[in-house]
């Protein structure tokens, strides 16, 4: 432990009041996460199913964690610090891609932005003071400008990556929803009720189109328009394929043409698209097993391998070399 943490008790209590804060804050997100994702699971299936009862019970709970937020964003705002973006259009359909559908999530994301770009320099000047290093000028600027950069960029690449991650879950399950949603209508459900099927059906294997299916069933039981309830999940899913699928039942509708055929080609088109995408994977393998091969492999190979001819050279030349 540092001189200065043992001259100053308060300060090491602070300190690990800090960290405590900090795993508490990244264990509540945690499990928010996990209890959202099976809130919605429950939903799905009991709000199909068994009646409305547990959906009542688990909706009261996911809003008194999203009071919470909006009362922190709320009295912030009412504070004097506007929280509202200036590209909030832009910002709002990158959360929604990302899983994000409050109405209160650009601000909330404008204050942790906000929030990381102040508080990450503080906190290196914090850990700097505890040390006792006394850096210079030029490197305390340095360390301001870094910190604060990554404050303002690490939640745009965390949206991001959940956003990617999202869409690729969606998209690699969309084709098995298809050959059910196929099936479904073939027996002579409407698409609604096709909807729920599915939904209720891929809970456990593909949650996330699951939570798509079952947003759209919700708004057509709320009185939404097919139209309108599709072209929202394309909106909401973010995904080209998805965007794709809505318009072609729209059309499908309007047109008057087949919807079980219309389903059958586009599911064995879907299908071809997430074999292609295997295939490219598999082919990148051997371009990216290369870098660990000659960079890690091939040294020690050829090191094992003429090893014994150079000692043997040297063993050979050196006496002549020494006029032996």
């Amino acid at each position: 432990m540092p001189p200065l943490l043992e001259q100053y008790p308060l300060l090491r209590f602070g300190i690990l009041g800090a960290l405590f804060a900090l795993v508490a804050v990244v264990t509540y997100f945690a499990v928010s996460a996990v209890v959202a994702r099976q809130l919605s699971r429950r939903r799905l299936v009991e709000g199909t199913d068994y009646g409305s009862h547990a959906v009542v019970g688990a909706s009261l709970r996911s809003q008194d964690a999203e009071t919470a937020w909006l009362k922190l964003v709320n009295s912030i705002e009412k504070a004097g610090l506007s929280l509202v973006d200036t590209r909030d259009d832009t910002l709002r359909k990158k959360l929604v891609a990302a899983g994000y559908t409050a109405p209160y999530a650009p601000r909330l994301y404008t204050l942790i932005r906000l929030v990381l770009v102040i508080g990450l320099p503080v906190l290196l000047f914090f850990m700097m003071w505890a040390t006792g290093t006394v850096p210079s000028l030029l490197k305390v600027y340095g360390i301001v400008v870094i910190a604060a950069l990554a404050g303002l960029y690490i939640p745009a690449l965390f949206i991001a990556a959940k956003a990617d991650r999202r869409q690729r879950e969606i998209i690699n399950g969309f084709p098995d929803a298809l050959d059910l949603m196929l099936v479904c209508v073939e027996a002579g459900l409407a698409m609604d009720s096709a909807f729920a099927r599915v939904g209720m059906e891929m809970t456990r294997s593909h949650p996330r189109l699951a939570e798509q299916f079952g947003a759209v069933v919700l708004e057509l039981r709320a009185g939404r328009s097919h139209e309108d309830a599709l072209r929202r999940m394309a909106d909401r899913s973010g995904a080209e394929e998805i965007r794709a699928f809505a318009t072609l039942l729209i059309q499908s509708s309007k047109l008057g043409s087949s919807i079980a055929q219309t389903l059958r080609v586009y599911a064995a088109e879907m299908r071809e698209r997430r074999r292609l995408r295997a295939e490219e994977k598999a082919h990148r393998l051997p371009v990216l097993l290369s870098v660990p091969l000659v960079g890690c492999m091939l040294p020690v190979m050829i090191g094992v391998l003429m090893l014994p001819a150079a000692i043997r050279v040297i063993r050979t030349v050196m006496p002549h070399l020494g006029g032996g």
